[in-house]
């Protein structure tokens, strides 16, 4: 679709708009900019995206002034419940007669691989922020779908290399039963074996699991080095405060959370965390200015953001700066804004949105401090190392997505 049009059907529109004043070629369909944050408002992932998305979007909007083109930006919201037909229902509503634009969020695989197609066959770009599988830009990309804060490939990238090469040798996973649960620990699996070390195992929980005492005893009498969680949100910190009740940790083995959150290690309290290494795009006080924008969405939110709702906040702003540039809401020119864009801001430097949509960017090993070593309630992380871009995605020699050429 980047290629429809030729060099000199470019020149000419460019040469227009610069004839112009921008308000007058602005192309905005419905006349307004419409951004659709879908997200779980009440389950699981509430802590993780959820309604702190929906802030993250609006500061994106006031930050950018309010307006797109002299226009205005209105954010809508709803919960998707984790079910993927309420999911892709909500988007055909919103885009059908809602006039939706855009589409972000979205933080369970299987909801956002139902979303991004029903929205890439109404031409409608999906920014997600929330959902891990690698399907995403893989064998279920399209043209308009973009997948922005990271992935199953990026996620053990870090954390699989770092403890195999520290003596972790054998895993075990205990895995959310969907799309993404299943990414992840294959991304994970085929990243250790990579290195040596080899899977013995593996026991399959249902999303929202409050019991893991049975995949615990499973895990504990593998003979595993690592028994990596490949699941997220509430799911993850259950099962690692009732591995802590198990005392797995002080038993010799090691627990690998495969996907953890801030919102996570706080639930937990540094008691129990401490000494836990993930993988992440984002740490709050990282720089200045993450810091400034994270205390300001503290604010209003009462936490600090995770990855995903700085996510967000990012997603938003490029993609009104690409409606901004190109002075039109079509998809086909935003897109292609967005693929010529160098990405800098308060949660990405450098980045770069790729062919298949995959957002490349660095990612950070980190680790929960101490609770001595905090200088205040939210001070939890401190960074181990930092993967390149280049190292923690997919390349596209790789891909196995269709609408590159390999």
């Amino acid at each position: 679709m980047f290629k429809q049009m030729t060099n000199g059907l470019a020149g000419a529109i460019a040469a227009a708009s610069l004839a112009m004043p921008l308000a007058a070629s602005a192309d905005l369909s419905d006349d307004m900019v419409k951004i659709g944050v879908l997200s779980d408002m009440s389950g699981v992932y509430k802590a993780l995206e959820g309604p702190g998305a929906v802030i993250a979007a609006e500061m994106a909007v006031e930050d950018f002034g309010g307006k797109v083109l002299g226009k205005s930006i209105e954010i809508v919201s709803a919960d998707h419940q984790n079910k993927p037909d309420i999911g892709a229902s909500t988007a055909r509503e919103w885009i059908d007669d809602g006039n939706v634009d855009m589409i972000t969020a979205l933080d369970n695989s299987s909801v956002a691989l139902s979303v991004q197609g029903l929205a890439s066959d109404r031409k409608v770009i999906t920014l997600n922020t929330g959902a891990g599988t690698t399907a995403l830009t893989e064998d279920q990309c399209t043209p308009y779908g973009i997948h922005y804060v990271y992935d199953t490939h990026a996620l053990p990238v870090g954390t699989a290399t770092a403890m195999v090469k520290n003596g972790g040798k054998k895993w075990f996973f205990i895995t959310a039963d969907y799309a993404f649960g299943h990414s992840l620990r294959d991304n994970t699996s085929a990243v250790v074996e990579s290195l040596g070390g080899e899977v013995v195992g593996d026991v399959e929980a249902p999303l929202s699991t409050n019991d893991f005492s049975s995949y615990l005893i499973q895990a504990q009498s593998s003979g595993a080095d690592v028994i990596g969680l490949a699941n997220a949100g509430q799911d993850t910190v259950n099962a690692i405060k009732q591995a802590n009740q198990f005392r797995i940790v002080q038993g010799g083995q090691k627990l690998a959370g495969m996907l953890v959150f801030i919102s996570d290690v706080h639930s937990m309290g540094q008691d129990i965390a401490q000494g836990l290494q993930f993988t992440t795009a984002f740490v709050w006080n990282q720089n200045d200015e993450a810091e400034e924008w994270s205390r300001r969405f503290y604010d209003r939110h009462g936490a600090m953001p995770t990855m995903v709702q700085a996510g967000v906040y990012s997603a938003v702003s490029n993609y009104l700066k690409a409606v901004d540039e190109t002075g039109t809401d079509d998809s086909d020119a935003v897109r292609e804004a967005l693929g010529n864009m160098t990405l800098n801001d308060m949660f990405v430097k450098n980045g770069k949105i790729a062919a298949n949509g995959s957002m490349l960017h660095d990612m950070y090993l980190v680790e929960v401090k101490k609770p001595e070593e905090a200088s205040e309630e939210w001070d939890l992380l401190k960074v181990v190392s930092k993967i390149p871009a280049d190292q923690a995605y997919i390349s596209m020699e790789d891909t196995t997505c269709n609408l590159v050429n390999n």
